[in-house]
C-alpha cells in the first residue's frame, strides 16, 4: 500500500476537539486555496517524507495514549489507499477523524462509516468559490460533501461528529457573504460551524490572486441561534 505520508505530528489537542490525537499529513491537494497553511502539500506529484509502515509503528507504541488519529493534509480522499490505511487504523483501536475540503464526494461516501470525526471546509459562497479554491467545480463538491456527512451523522443518530470550518479572510468572504453562507448551512441543518480567522502563518510570500493585506472582517454579523454551536479561532 503506498500512502504518501507528507508529514506527522505526534500529539495534538486542536486538530479534533476534545481529543488527544496523531495527525497524518498526505501529499497533495487538487485545490490552491490562496490562504493556504500547508503550501507545500498542494504538489499531488511530491514524494511522501515518512513510509506508513513507520506510522503505524509508531501508532502501536501510543495504544492507550492517544484518543485518535487524524488524517489531514493536503486532501486526504486525493488518496485511493487511505481507505485501508484507516481501516488499519481503526483495528489498532483508534478513533479515526478526517480534515477535508469535499473535493472527491464519492471517495467522501465510502469513507464516511468508518469515521467518529470529519471536519469539512466550506470556503465560501457559491460565486466566490472558484476564486479561493483557483479551480472550478469546488463549490457543488463541497456542498455534495456536506449532504453526505449530514446524511451520515443522521443515519448513525449522532455517533458521526463534525464541524464545518470557513476560514475568514475578507478576499475569501466579507460579512454579505457570511450572512449569506450562515443562511444556507442553517437551512442545511449543520449545527457546529467554526469560523477560524486568517492567519498569516504557513501562507505563502505575496498569496496567489490577492492584491493587498486582509481587511477586518465582523464576525458578529452571524446569527448564533440558528446553530447549535458557532466556534470562533
Amino acid at each position: 500500500m503506498t500512502l504518501r505520508v507528507a508529514g506527522l505530528t505526534r500529539l495534538s489537542s486542536v486538530d479534533w476537539p476534545e481529543h488527544l490525537v496523531a495527525t497524518v499529513f498526505l501529499q497533495g491537494c487538487p485545490w490552491d486555496c490562496f490562504y493556504c497553511h500547508n503550501p507545500a502539500l498542494i504538489d499531488p506529484r511530491a514524494p511522501g517524507q515518512l513510509a506508513w509502515s513507520d506510522v503505524l509503528t509508531f501508532l502501536r507504541r501510543r495504544r492507550g495514549m492517544l484518543d485518535g488519529v487524524v488524517f489531514s493534509g493536503g486532501e486526504p480522499t486525493l488518496h485511493a489507499a487511505l481507505e485501508p490505511a484507516v481501516d488499519e487504523v481503526r483495528a489498532l483501536g483508534f478513533g479515526v477523524g478526517l480534515h477535508t475540503s469535499g473535493a472527491y464526494p464519492r471517495r467522501l461516501e465510502k469513507l464516511l462509516p468508518r469515521l467518529d470525526w470529519v471536519g469539512l471546509d466550506i470556503k465560501a459562497t457559491d460565486d466566490g468559490y472558484d476564486h479561493v479554491v483557483g479551480r472550478g467545480g469546488g463549490a457543488d463538491r463541497a456542498w455534495r460533501a456536506l449532504e453526505l456527512v449530514l446524511h451520515e451523522h443522521a443515519r448513525r443518530a449522532g455517533s458521526l461528529s463534525y464541524e464545518v470550518r470557513t476560514t475568514v479572510h475578507s478576499d475569501a468572504i466579507d460579512e454579505a457573504g457570511l450572512c449569506t453562507l450562515a443562511d444556507r448551512l442553517a437551512d442545511a441543518g449543520v449545527g457546529t460551524w467554526a469560523l477560524q480567522r486568517f492567519r498569516t502563518t504557513g501562507t505563502r510570500e505575496g498569496m496567489p490572486r490577492v492584491d493587498g493585506p486582509a481587511r477586518p472582517v465582523d464576525l458578529g454579523v452571524v446569527d448564533a441561534a440558528r446553530f447549535e454551536r458557532v466556534i470562533i479561532r
